[in-house]
């Protein structure tokens, strides 16, 4: 592998690190906020769940209820890499400001990262390697210390750094 080749895991081997309510809640916030997104996140999600979830009652799955929507999504996110991307690319943009401050942190740290504006849900999976010495851990308290008043949590923090 050349220096500019890195190895990547698929977009759903995410859900091995995320608990069940963590990742409920970013399904839930993410399809609330839907409709006040970009249209390139709305649309992508929309065609996914018409695509691959089924919720009884409901021709079209899209047009289903948030609260019927969100369990029977989780479960396509749990298996589906296109499903995640999506789902993440649509919630780092609902925390704009948080992905904002996680990009500042790694490149002051020597991150050698994608461009913000990068459309991450093309690439084929998240990078697997990380510079030596860092670590989730590390990095939520490095943030913590930065920004002691933080909205976010440290799940939140570990998912933007993903």
């Amino acid at each position: 592998m050349t220096e500019k080749e890195a190895s990547m895991i698929p977009f759903h081997a995410i859900n091995e690190f995320m608990r069940p309510d963590f990742r409920m809640s970013v399904v839930r916030s993410t399809l609330n906020a839907l409709p006040d997104l970009p249209d390139q996140y709305r649309s992508g999600i929309d065609k996914l769940v018409k695509k691959t979830v089924r919720i009884p009652g409901f021709r079209n799955s899209g047009k289903a209820p948030t609260a019927l929507k969100a369990g029977p999504l989780v479960q396509t996110f749990e298996k589906n890499p296109d499903m995640v991307a999506a789902v993440l690319s649509a919630w780092a943009e609902l925390h704009a400001t948080l992905r904002q401050l996680i990009y500042d942190l790694l490149t002051e740290r020597g991150w050698d990262l994608l461009t913000l504006q990068a459309e991450r849900k093309k690439l084929p999976g998240f990078f697997v390697t990380w510079p030596k010495d860092e670590n989730f851990e590390s990095l939520n308290q490095i943030y913590a210390e930065l920004y002691p008043t933080s909205e976010y949590d440290s799940d939140q923090v570990s998912l933007m750094i993903v």
